[in-house]
């Protein structure tokens, strides 16, 4: 039972990223699933969060217009499209899942994106 992060990677400024988060022994029915990340010297910021009740969304105010979250509930995977991405995007992208529900909680592992000016 586990997160799986990926999609990361070594991207200019002005392109494009997407990342995914899959579920591995449990579906996303019943969670909130967020991306959080991490800068170098930084704490762990909150992203965006999708509901996989309602497909509510959210995102922070310095990704707000350039990322998308998005969900396949058939393949348990929360996707997180990045454009127009920005050297100040360079951080450990993690992502999370939550359920008051159903009681569960889980962290996947993190995944590097590096944008360069």
């Amino acid at each position: 039972v586990q997160l799986q992060a990926s999609g990361g990677g070594l991207v200019q400024a002005g392109g494009s990223l997407r990342l995914s988060c899959a579920a591995s022994g449990f579906n996303l029915d019943y969670y909130g699933i967020a991306w959080f990340r991490q800068a170098p010297g930084k704490e762990r910021e909150g992203v965006s969060c999708i509901s996989s009740i309602n497909g509510i969304t959210y995102y922070s105010d310095s990704v707000k217009g350039r990322f998308t979250i998005s969900g396949d509930n058939g393949k348990s995977t929360v996707y997180l499209q990045m454009n127009t991405l920005k050297p100040e995007d360079t951080a450990v992208y993690y992502c999370f899942a939550d359920s008051a529900i159903v009681g569960g909680r889980f962290w996947g592992q993190g995944t590097q994106v590096t944008v360069s000016s």
